[in-house]
């Protein structure tokens, strides 16, 4: 679900902010995958604040809050979980 294309330790900014994510499963799922990511070396996209979330998880799911984390969608996806 990720974008892997643009690299797991890629820094950059997107040059438009990913699509807000309505459901809750696909949240989820691009957190899970983001936060696979960071405990394999990734760099994190938000800065980490002393009062900030600490475990990676918690990291992903607010990089995925924030639209920094790029990701694509099956094809046919509806948006309910199921792939038409």
């Amino acid at each position: 679900m990720v974008d892997e294309a643009s690299g797991a330790d890629a820094v950059e900014e997107a040059a438009e902010p990913a699509p807000v994510i309505t459901s809750r499963f696909l949240f989820v799922d691009v957190a899970a995958q983001r936060a696979k990511q960071l405990r394999r070396g990734a760099l994190p996209r938000v800065e980490r604040h002393p009062g900030g979330p600490q475990k990676l998880e918690r990291l992903a799911m607010e990089e995925v809050r924030r639209q920094v984390i790029p990701y694509t969608l099956p094809t046919g996806y509806d948006g309910k979980g199921t792939v038409i």
